[in-house]
């Protein structure tokens, strides 16, 4: 009795405390001489119907330099028009998880897990990931929702596991405004944070630099980086012939490599939702101007601050000048210009999920800074452009509105694009009720092998040989059997003119999750299956 006290109080405390877990695969970053194992915290918030870790929905923490996102938080980022995503899955018995990348240190290295290398904190979320599967009572498969970052590192685990033969036991993939080809932060905003930082010895803006622009993810995410411009040993000028975007030289490039050749998980359902236009509504215009206006630094010191977006297709602008006076008389200027490729207008105002730079940059009590952020004009700019949260690859143009088995590929099955930019990161009625159906209605589970009144699968999981009993108490004509990999690509198809009793199919397909079709006369029937 004692015993059982002890286990119900464990259990209803369960929802109600963060745990630590250490991934078991280390990883070596770009500019590390040596791997390290990643860590994590997590939160398990079990259903309100039997209260047991049955229905894992794990959500995946984001770009967080600093850890100041803490779990609570993360839930409470769920809420939408009064409702939380993350209630109403509890309400229907699914068991939200909650992971986190906090500060940590290990092997005599701080990290900052939440600006970490993404491809650590992936490390982190395997093991979540097995321990979840181990600790889950029955079969059910896991759902994955990554927002922002938390797509990449998603995205980045579930293939890692795939190519390395270990079962994920995932069936639901969803990325969640999540830069698959890139993020953008405004080139003109950067170079002047870093000259600050470097120049003027600026103690906050070197911390920004040092923890945010610098950070190993924002290096692999960041289309357009400062550090791919600089003059040949200089940590703040700009070499003039290095104006089109360009990402941090060894981390950028490199990582995109990685992640493309890692491609998306193949035994998932891959499904997006984004916060970019799907109608080409742009955030601002190319070139526009972000800032114009003079501070008083004190001292009879005055400075003269001049911000752009980058500019038109084809063009080339100055997006950032600063000049510094005193008593009137110029004492220091810097200037940089950005141009834009012939392909497409600057990325700073493309449609997207959206993000501030007030928001982006604390005051910190500083009246400078403060008034630096006051005098802004174009304050909103275009974070996640719509043409990456969708991973097309095959789009050299930013501003193009996305055609989807058109012109244009997408490994995603499913998408949900608004027609106006929404910020990023924000949860809409519609993007949480296209998640909850997606997460609802997914493929049916393994063990139901009736697949309709005419149609049972012999065996599920399926062995050499697909075999399928029909009823006796019909004919059947012209039956279309089609096999799908669960990411939405046809492997096999067979038309069966008039079978009769049984239908024995040898497949030759590997090993893995797929989706089986049947069409014929009086309907269409849908099924699940493994392959061994």
């Amino acid at each position: 009795m004692k015993y059982f006290y002890f286990l119900l109080v464990s259990i209803l405390a369960y929802p109600c405390f963060s745990q630590s877990i250490t991934a078991t695969i280390d990883y070596q970053g770009y500019d590390e001489s040596q791997a390290y194992f990643g860590q994590g915290e997590y939160q398990i918030y079990l259903d309100n119907l039997g209260g047991v870790l049955d229905k894992p929905i794990v959500f995946i923490a984001g770009f967080d330099p600093g850890d100041s996102t803490s779990l609570e938080d993360m839930y409470n980022s769920l809420g939408f028009d009064g409702d939380n995503l993350g209630d109403i899955l509890r309400d229907e018995g699914f068991d939200p998880i909650l992971l986190n990348f906090p500060q940590y240190s290990t092997g005599g290295k701080d990290i900052d897990g939440g600006a970490d290398y993404i491809q650590r904190n992936a490390m982190v979320l395997i093991e979540l990931i097995n321990l979840l599967n181990d600790q889950k009572v029955g079969s059910e498969e896991l759902v994955i929702v990554g927002p922002s970052m938390g797509g990449l590192v998603a995205r980045y685990a579930l293939s890692f596991m795939e190519q390395n033969s270990m079962d994920h036991e995932t069936r639901l993939y969803i990325s969640f405004d999540s830069p698959h080809l890139g993020a953008n932060v405004p080139i003109s905003f950067q170079y002047l944070i870093n000259y600050f930082a470097e120049a003027e010895g600026n103690e906050q803006a070197q911390f920004t630099v040092d923890t945010v622009l610098n950070s190993p993810a924002a290096k692999e995410m960041l289309i357009d980086h400062y550090l791919g411009h600089l003059l040949n040993g200089s940590l703040y000028l700009q070499d003039p012939s290095l104006l089109l975007p360009v990402g941090a030289p060894d981390f950028r490039d490199a990582f995109q490599t990685e992640l493309d050749d890692l491609g998306f998980p193949q035994q998932v359902r891959n499904v997006t939702m984004i916060n970019g236009s799907g109608q080409g509504m742009i955030t601002g215009a190319p070139g526009i101007q972000i800032i114009d206006t003079t501070l008083d630094l004190g001292s009879s010191i005055s400075a003269d601050i001049n911000l752009h977006f980058t500019p038109a297709a084809n063009q080339t602008n100055t997006i950032t000048f600063f000049e510094a006076f005193v008593a009137g008389v110029p004492i220091t200027s810097f200037e940089a210009d950005a141009e834009s490729p012939s392909s497409s207008d600057g990325l700073d105002s493309a449609p997207g999920g959206k993000s501030t730079i007030t928001g982006s940059f604390d005051g910190g009590g500083n009246p400078i800074i403060i008034a630096f952020l006051e005098a802004i004009e174009q304050n909103e700019f275009c974070f996640i452009p719509a043409i990456s949260a969708l991973a097309i690859g095959n789009e050299d143009n930013w501003y193009a509105s996305p055609d989807i088995g058109g012109t244009h590929n997408s490994p995603f099955v499913n998408t949900l694009i608004p027609s106006e930019n929404e910020f990023h990161g924000e949860v809409t009625t519609a993007n949480a009720e296209f998640a909850l159906d997606e997460i609802r209605n997914g493929i049916l589970s393994i063990g139901e092998s009736l697949i309709s009144d005419n149609y049972r699968l012999i065996e599920n999981p399926v062995s050499e040989q697909l075999k399928i009993k029909l009823s006796q108490s019909i004919s059947f004509s012209n039956v279309e059997l089609s096999i799908y990999s669960i990411s939405g690509q046809q492997v096999f198809n067979r038309i069966l003119k008039n079978p009769t009793e049984e239908i024995y199919l040898i497949h030759n397909l590997k090993s893995g999750i797929y989706i089986l079709n049947i069409i014929d006369s009086k309907g269409f029937y849908r099924e699940k299956i493994i392959v061994e």
